[in-house]
């Protein structure tokens, strides 16, 4: 009988589960085994089709170790699928090698291979699969032996010939080889074909008997999914009664905590949902998620809550979001879709330092056989497909790079690229590496290891081998457990106020900071440097263009920023219709009717559900199948294309003109697949103004905490610079008043040692910790006696100017610490009584130049912190005009300085690049340039620097740029050192 591998065998097979199927039904089969090597991941998608195809559908898994064959288990029925995914799963868990010989397993058929085996000692359930090659080559081995324990074992990794050539190259990138050193040992027999049943039956003919032992024990499996129910716990108290009850219980009494007693709205609205989480059985998944942020809080760990069951009060009332749905108006089906026979899905966002933490608290609160992080599967992709091929056919560097970059050249074109491309297009989407989901976690009511085996990455947590959209056919709703460095921000803010000013902030006053006047103004102005997702050139030109001020605006901006809507239009036009709300006429009534708030343009997901329903006539259920294949879960698929199919025959039986249709889906199409839904956006405009917030009113303690979380949009010295300009005084690491991270003492802000560019963390944290508990190190000396830096790591430290308390300049203190370290003795075990003393020594005095300690910063920091950029320029100029000028300069043209902060490369429909820049000025001030295709012909940009700049002030909805037609990168004083 046919085993077949699916291309989940990574790197070794070249057929999906559905091609593997469709291709087996078309041949006449009836029943069909997957055993794909080392992994199930295709087991789910394989029995589905096969149930949909009228297949009997066997599986299990194939065991390998270090690519020899071991053996085969195949499941009897699902409590055989549950054994052979558990012992795969304590093996890769444990990091244990995988054993010649299979356990005892009781509801599992094991199938070892023909050599260096006999039936001497096989279990019940144990059997020999003997090869087509096998039985050609010696037909008369199997003369005199038990012959019931004998079974045709037919492998199958392609289903054509020419498939086979894939397989090959597929092999020589796993083994990171040239195509040509192949051996037959490392790749599948050219015979490995899917085949008729006819054909299956002659490669037996032989011993007829192999085959009707293989459908015997074929006969005895009977495997099946449930693809109808949910997957997920199905209660959190024990039984869904009492979930019921402690839902409504922790509903009503978060009702009265934001709301008040007295809003009969809220509680009218909260108790229609609760009847319909009731009803859809969705209790238990509020329960738990309402679980996961009362663990967090009761830590002290902030928490954003957003997705689609931000919609829903309940949630608002459970503390899982801070999104009020009715201050919003937020679409309700949105939330229930009628079809839905999932719960909504909460994404929860931590700092990136508190993420693991309440993982690792899921997994010990729901159980390890229950919980799982979701996988993922890293696909073969387009550049990377012709790098790892150029490789196996043994490419230059050069050539590789050239083709991956010009495929379509015709220079780049010979017999072997030619081979490549022509292969690339077979292997494209094929699975590549598993890997993990970003924060997706299940927790199952069944054991896990019931539909998947389990990998145990680096991170630590066991993670499936399928990913989410093989999750979500199964019926399972993950809970969405991320990080991001914004809520970092926050985070650390609120505590380096608490300690550098004895001030207690309440993050969570989200009014208050709604209608603070401070916070609507810096809003207008776009002066978000460091705020959460509103600090980009573009969110900055976009707030400053609709002159946003207040919480509903911030809302759309966090949608409209997305890449569909500028790519199709409709952001300029939605600046436009803002700003002229009677200068505009609206497409089709419907569109009036359902988006007048957003005058006419769709600016969140819900607006295509909308448009969908009302204009094109679908069922909420069809317009959310139909949003969800436009954002990836699901584009090209039957359901998908049945739906669109509906949407145009039903806008022609309406009577619509054709140009009407053809412009609304138009804007569905473009706009679908990047919106945010409308919850999600106001999630992401509430921690906006708690960034937004901390800055205005504790700009420098915020800026410590942005420094100190690495994840802003700009890199590190950004962020100095804009403390810089918010009134700090900047210095340089200090051993006794630098921290590992960057601290702040006052309105001074000391850069921390983590900056320091080839310094050991080690030794870093160690001179702080010393520090700590015995007090300031009174000089270099004393320092390298309770420190004992390396020279190397001695030297670092001098060079950035961390021992200046001494008084000393770099030069004596590199002399010193010379002395001091070729006479250091090894430290006693016991501590000194009296430190050492060395002789004290002169040198002559030395020229030393500032520029000197500017370079040092520059090698060592990767920005000066003693003085500025511009103060490095050989030229005294500073240009003609300033960034705060450019608004009076509209349509002149102006010379400027800037130091290139960020490029930003965009296509234009010639596909022809252009590029906008974002630079600041000599007082620290951002400003924004256009550059043109021709312009970067002649004037491209040349790496990190200062550029003198020359072009025409353009302005748009009052946000001025520059047109640039001229520039150049400015030299800088040389090292006066000769470096």
């Amino acid at each position: 009988m046919l085993f077949a591998h699916s291309y989940y065998s990574l790197r070794y097979g070249t057929l999906s589960p559905e091609q593997l199927v469709h291709q087996a039904r078309a041949l006449g089969h009836e029943v069909l085994v997957l055993a794909d090597i080392n992994n199930s991941s295709g087991f789910p998608e394989f029995v589905k089709e096969c149930m949909e195809a009228g297949i009997t559908p066997v599986a299990g898994i194939e065991f390998r170790r270090k690519g020899r064959y071991l053996w085969t288990g195949l499941a009897r029925n699902g409590d055989g699928m549950q054994e052979l995914n558990e012992f795969l799963s304590r093996h890769n868990i444990e990091d244990l090698p995988l054993p010649d010989r299979a356990p005892a397993f009781s509801e599992t058929y094991v199938v070892y291979p023909m050599q260096g085996f006999g039936t001497a000692g096989l279990r019940d359930n144990e059997y020999i699969g003997v090869t087509p090659q096998e039985l050609r080559k010696n037909p008369m081995a199997l003369q005199g032996r038990m012959s019931e324990r004998y079974l045709l074992r037919a492998p199958v990794s392609f289903g054509t010939p020419q498939q086979y050539e894939v397989h090959r190259n597929l092999r020589a990138v796993d083994m990171n080889t040239l195509i040509s050193r192949l051996t037959p040992s490392d790749t599948a027999s050219p015979e490995d074909l899917l085949v008729p049943p006819d054909a299956v039956r002659s490669l037996s003919a032989g011993a007829p008997w192999l085959l009707s032992n293989t459908l015997k024990l074929l006969s005895d499996c009977h495997l099946s999914l449930d693809f109808g129910t949910i997957k997920n716990r199905q209660t959190f108290t024990g039984n869904r009664y009492d979930d019921k009850l402690l839902l409504e219980k922790l509903a009503m009494d978060g009702l009265k905590h934001r709301y008040g007693a007295r809003n009969r709205t809220a509680r009218q609205r909260v108790v229609h949902e609760l009847e319909i989480i009731d009803r859809l059985g969705f209790a238990s998944y509020f329960l738990i998620t309402w679980d996961i942020v009362r663990y967090s809080m009761s830590r002290g760990f902030y928490h954003v809550g957003r997705g689609s069951g931000a919609n829903s009060v309940v949630a608002y009332c459970l503390m899982i979001t801070n999104v009020d749905p009715i201050e919003l108006d937020l679409y309700f089906e949105r939330f229930l879709n009628p079809r839905r026979s999932t719960p909504p899905d909460f994404d929860i966002d931590y700092s990136w330092k508190e993420r693991d933490e309440v993982q690792d608290y899921i997994f010990k609160r729901y159980g390890h056989r229950h919980t799982a992080l979701l996988g993922a599967t890293s696909t073969f992709k387009d550049k990377s497909i012709y790098r790892e091929l150029g490789k196996v056919y043994g490419l230059p560097k050069g050539e590789i790079d050239a083709l991956v970059e010009r495929p379509a050249d015709p220079a780049n074109h010979n017999a072997i690229t030619l081979k490549i491309i022509r292969l690339a297009e077979h292997i494209a989407d094929f699975p590549n590496i598993r890997s993990i989901h970003a924060g997706g976690i299940i927790v199952s009511e069944e054991p896990i290891t019931r539909y998947t085996a389990l990998d145990m990455p680096p991170k630590g947590f066991q993670t499936t081998q399928w990913d989410m959209y093989v999750a979500e056919e199964l019926g399972f709703e993950k809970f969405d457990i991320l990080s991001q460095r914004g809520i970092g921000h926050i985070r650390d803010a609120a505590l380096i106020v608490k300690q550098n000013r004895g001030e207690a902030v309440d993050v969570y006053d989200i009014p208050r900071f709604k209608s603070d006047p401070a916070v609507q103004a810096q809003l207008k102005q776009g002066e978000c440097n460091g705020c959460f997702y509103i600090e980009s050139p573009a969110m900055r030109g976009l707030l400053k263009k609709l002159r946003c001020s207040d919480y509903l605006t911030l809302v759309a901006a966090s949608s409209i920023i997305r890449p569909g809507v500028a790519k199709s239009g409709m952001m300029k036009e939605y600046i436009r219709r803002f700003h002229n709300p009677k200068g505009f006429s609206y497409i089709h009534p419907v569109m009036e009717e359902q988006l007048k708030e957003t005058y006419g343009v769709m600016v969140y997901q819900e607006d295509v559900l909308k448009i969908c329903h009302h204009f094109a006539g679908l069922d909420l259920g069809d317009a959310d199948v139909l949003r969800r294949a436009m954002s990836g879960k699901g584009r090209g698929k039957k359901e998908f294309r049945l739906i669109v199919e509906k949407f145009f025959d039903n806008c022609r039986r309406f009577g619509y003109p054709k140009a009407t249709t053809q412009e609304v889906w138009r804007q569905i199409e473009s706009f679908a697949g990047y919106s945010f839904s409308k919850a999600h956006s106001a999630s992401y405009a509430v921690e906006s103004f708690q960034s937004l917030w901390l800055k205005v009113h504790y700009p420098l303690e915020f800026m410590v905490a942005v420094i100190n979380n690495f994840g802003g949009f700009y890199r590190t010295w950004v962020y100095f610079n804009e403390a810089r300009r918010w009134g700090a005084t900047l210095a340089l690491p200090c051993v006794n008043l630098s921290g590992y991270l960057t601290t702040i003492s006052g309105t001074t802000i000391y850069a921390g040692f983590i900056h320091i560019a080839g310094l050991e963390e080690k030794l870093a944290k160690r001179l702080v910790q010393e520090r700590e508990e015995h007090g300031d190190y009174l000089s270099l000396e004393d320092f390298v006696q309770r420190v004992t830096p390396t020279p190397e790591q001695l030297t670092l430290l001098i060079r950035v100017g961390a021992f200046r308390f001494t008084g000393k300049g770099k030069a004596p203190l590199l002399w010193e610490s010379r002395m001091l370290i070729s006479h250091r003795q090894p430290e006693p075990a016991t501590a000194r009584l009296f430190p050492l003393t060395t002789r004290p020594f002169t040198l002559p005095a030395l020229v030393h130049d500032p520029l000197e300690d500017a370079w040092d910063e520059m090698e060592l920091l990767g920005f000066p912190i003693s003085v500025s950029w511009f103060d490095m320029l050989e030229t005294r100029y500073r240009g003609d005009i300033a960034a705060h000028g450019l608004a009076g300069r509209v349509g002149q043209e102006v010379r400027m300085l800037g130091k290139l902060v960020t490029i930003k490369y965009v296509w234009t429909v010639r596909k022809e690049i252009m590029h906008f820049g974002t630079f600041i000025d000599v007082h620290g001030e951002f400003f924004d340039t256009v550059h043109f295709p021709p312009s970067l012909k002649n004037n491209p940009f040349r790496g990190e620097g200062i550029y003198l700049l020359r072009g025409r002030v353009v302005e748009e909805f009052g946000f001025p740029s520059v047109e640039i037609s001229h520039m150049a990168k400015m030299p800088l004083k040389p090292d006066p050192r000769g470096k």
